[in-house]
């Protein structure tokens, strides 16, 4: 399948950091279309972002976000990890902002 994935790949409930990973051919693409930090198209793979997730000129979250870029992953191909604060109602909005530009929800063993 040649689709761009999200899913939140930790556990769900206290904890003080989460990660939303984005992965697949559009994963840069989706993401940048809602981070602040514009330069993640010419990012080298293996870097970590800092900057803010943002809807409608609204601070979502302030995150660092990690490009890794294919082939040089487990899956091999572009992985972006969203690595937001803790909690589920923030952890929840950013994947939806990132589901919303056009990435599909991970199904299980993805």
């Amino acid at each position: 399948m040649n689709d761009t994935i999200a899913a939140i790949s930790t556990a769900q409930g206290v904890g003080a950091i989460s990660i939303v990973r984005v992965s697949g051919p559009e994963a840069i693409e989706k993401v940048s279309s809602i981070f602040s930090n514009a330069k993640l198209a010419n990012a080298g793979s293996h870097t970590i972002h800092y900057g803010n997730i943002i809807e409608n000129n609204e601070i979502i979250d302030e995150v660092l976000v990690s490009i890794m870029l294919a082939p040089k992953t487990f899956t091999k191909e572009d992985i972006i990890e969203i690595n937001c604060h803790g909690g589920i109602s923030t952890t929840n909005r950013v994947l939806e902002l990132v589901l919303s530009n056009g990435a599909r929800l991970a199904e299980p063993g993805e």
